[in-house]
């Protein structure tokens, strides 16, 4: 066993193991996205990014171990007041990457921390400019300022602000009385809005309807009495024709002998019953002077159309 020992403690198994926890203290191998700050005799000496480097044994030590990945840190709750006095419970998430890890390791102590602090100041100060409307509506323009006004604030510190998220607002239990109260009273506003638009369009439909109907009436009796009085022209002049025909007729036949006999015969007819009648109607009869027969009244008729038909 003292052989053993002895044998251990030989010069050359002593400088091996040297040489091998030298080699070890030099050699570092520094992961993906992420970077070693190197201090030699306590002050800066280089920043190692990642893949093999090598350090003085001894002398270089690793100071600080810095992520370069994009970090998510949950902003705790706070209060605010905005610019009409309402105050609100506010949130967030912060999303970070380095930038510098030498600024991140000598330019602020926690850099987390600090850039924590610095999204809550921030967010106050930013919630103080508006109203409290505007917090709902201009969320996404809020969270573009507050990511502008830390990234001016913490270029120092080496870190990069990639975006700011506001979780959750949440004003006091009276403001959200007053807030259902309100949406209530326009959701109504709206439903009333929509009852009375529609009752409009009904009544514009339905004089439009009646406007219609009318038009159509009145252009219905339009072409009735137009097709009447088209019935009825060609009525008169049908009979007119007819009534000219037969006068055609009856003067063709008259201007005979025979037809001369037959109209001395129909005007003896008429004076008779042309006679009838006014003895019916009254008790005093005129006859003509020297004419006391009905050859008589026949005699004058044909005198009269003789001296026609030389005319």
């Amino acid at each position: 066993m003292d052989m053993v020992f002895e044998y251990l403690l030989t010069p050359q198994i002593f400088i091996l193991v040297l040489i091998i926890v030298i080699l070890r203290s030099s050699i570092k191998f520094v992961p993906q996205n992420r970077a070693f700050i190197v201090e030699r005799f306590g002050k800066y000496q280089s920043t190692k990014e990642a893949g093999l480097n090598f350090i003085v044994p001894f002398i270089d030590k690793v100071a600080a171990n810095r992520s370069l990945k994009e970090q998510a840190v949950d902003v705790p709750s706070q209060s605010a007041i905005t610019k009409d006095n309402i105050s609100l419970t506010v949130d967030g998430v912060l999303y970070f990457r380095v930038l510098d890890p030498y600024k991140a390791t000598y330019g602020v102590e926690d850099y987390v921390f600090a850039v924590t602090q610095l999204a809550q100041t921030t967010m106050r100060s930013e919630l103080g400019k508006i109203e409290l409307d505007k917090t709902f509506e201009e969320r996404d323009t809020l969270n573009a300022r507050i990511v502008s006004q830390i990234n001016e604030a913490s270029t120092p510190w080496g870190i990069q602000v990639m975006r700011y998220e506001i979780k959750d607002i949440v004003p006091p239990e009276s403001v959200m009385n007053a807030m259902e109260a309100q949406m209530k009273a326009e959701r109504m506003k709206r439903a009333q809005i929509l009852e009375s638009e529609g009752q409009r369009q009904s009544a514009i439909n339905v004089a439009e309807g009646e406007k219609r109907s009318q038009i159509l009436a009145a252009e219905g009796e339009k072409a009735e009495q137009v097709l009447r009085a088209e019935g009825e022209a060609k009525a008169i002049i049908a009979v007119a024709d007819a009534q000219a025909a037969a006068l055609t007729t009856v003067g063709a036949a008259a201007n005979t002998e025979e037809g001369q006999k037959a109209v001395q015969l129909d005007l003896a007819t008429k004076a008779i019953e042309a006679k009838q009648a006014i003895a019916k109607e009254s008790s005093v009869v005129l006859l003509p002077d020297g004419s006391s027969d009905a050859a008589s009244v026949v005699a004058q008729a044909t005198a009269i159309i003789n001296t026609l038909n030389k005319q």
